[in-house]
């Protein structure tokens, strides 16, 4: 099902080339005021631009159907489309199965009656209206003094620096916040750069890991076992189209060490208790604990590539060579990073409203 949550429970819906896309919050307590110029300049990071993306250019164009007055929420359920234009449906065929795509299992899971056109609703498209609601959660964390931000940690085996090598501070994460391509080491964009475009121009594709820090959470929120920060983050991270991991403070590293050094030791500094470490993420025992929480997630390569696959025809059940036609993305990861972020804001406006109730988002 395309619906998550206890607290603020959202709807996705849409196809890549249906008329449009869109989400419904619900639960939202009315007066909020929305800055929709910073919804805006969210959905504008995500858009393609440059020769590093697809060549489909949506205006992407937010058209609030409900719960939005005079500028602020109305208390009753939000809901938001932006209309598909730019569709070339054409290039898609209903019984050619592409490898790595939703294609097959949509096609037995929906009884053939699925909209294949660009991936109908298993698209990257769908990620549209995630940005709308992260962009609007991100409004009312900031208000808290709660800053979320990521960078592209990897591209193939090209590496960024990792926050564990960096101080990590607000002037940090505002400036990664403000990139369309968020790197800690800057002197390395034209290296990421090349990776993707060397794979663009062999009809490849290539993927990476990213990382992500939420600074400022207070201790105390995450739930034990099912509802911890880890469980609630990680269902909306792999919801996210072409995330294949995820890793919260050391991660998989974390089995290299002994336990004296994977452990946090405590510390009190001008009377707050902090940790020396953060080889646990800024999460033990499923909640939070002052510390800044950080996670990284692994974005495969994009599934459509230009050179010929092998595969079947669904209809005669028979082998066949396939070579896509349509614009696709050499790399994703320099765009997916703006949707990590805003499913993140939502993750943690959901854990927080879970505790503190509806009424604390005015307060």
């Amino acid at each position: 099902m395309s619906t998550f949550g206890k607290a603020i429970p959202i709807n996705l819906f849409g196809e890549s080339h249906g008329k449009a896309v869109g989400i419904t919050i619900n639960n939202l307590p009315g007066g909020i005021q929305l800055d929709i110029e910073k919804i805006n300049q969210e959905l504008f990071k995500r858009r393609p631009k440059s020769n590093l993306s697809t060549p489909r250019r949506e205006q992407d164009e937010i058209v609030f159907l409900s719960g939005f007055f005079n500028g602020k929420t109305t208390g009753t359920p939000l809901t938001v489309v932006v209309n598909n234009n730019d569709t070339r449906s054409r290039d898609y065929t209903p019984n050619i199965l592409r490898p790595s795509h939703a294609d097959y299992t949509a096609h037995m899971k929906y009884n053939q009656s699925q909209d294949y056109r660009g991936g109908g609703h298993f698209s990257g498209r769908l990620t549209t209206p995630i940005v709308i609601l992260g962009a609007i959660a991100q409004q009312i964390l900031e208000q808290k003094g709660i800053i979320i931000a990521s960078h592209i940690n990897s591209i193939k085996n090209t590496e960024d620096l990792s926050f564990s090598e960096t101080i990590l501070d607000e002037d940090v994460l505002r400036k990664l916040q403000q990139s369309d391509f968020p790197l800690i080491n800057e002197d390395n964009k034209t290296l990421f750069e090349e990776v993707i475009l060397n794979a663009k121009a062999n009809k490849n594709s290539v993927g990476g890991t990213i990382e992500t820090c939420i600074l400022n959470l207070p201790v105390g929120y995450g739930d034990p076992f099912f509802d911890s920060i880890e469980s609630v983050l990680a269902h909306l991270l792999f919801s996210v189209p072409a995330i294949k991991a995820v890793e919260f403070g050391k991660g998989f590293e974390i089995t290299k060490l002994l336990g004296s050094e994977a452990n946090d030791p405590f510390q009190i500094i001008d009377g707050k208790i902090s940790t020396t470490s953060n080889n646990s993420g800024g999460i033990q025992g499923g909640i939070s604990n002052g510390m800044p929480v950080t996670f990284k997630v692994a974005v495969k390569p994009t599934a459509s590539i230009g050179g010929p696959q092998e595969t079947v025809n669904i209809e005669t059940m028979s082998p066949t060579i396939l070579e896509l036609q349509g614009r696709h993305d050499p790399c994703i990861v320099h765009r997916v990073i703006h949707v990590i972020n805003a499913i993140t804001a939502y993750g943690i406006l959901e854990i927080m409203t879970r505790k503190e109730g509806i009424s604390w988002i005015n307060s």
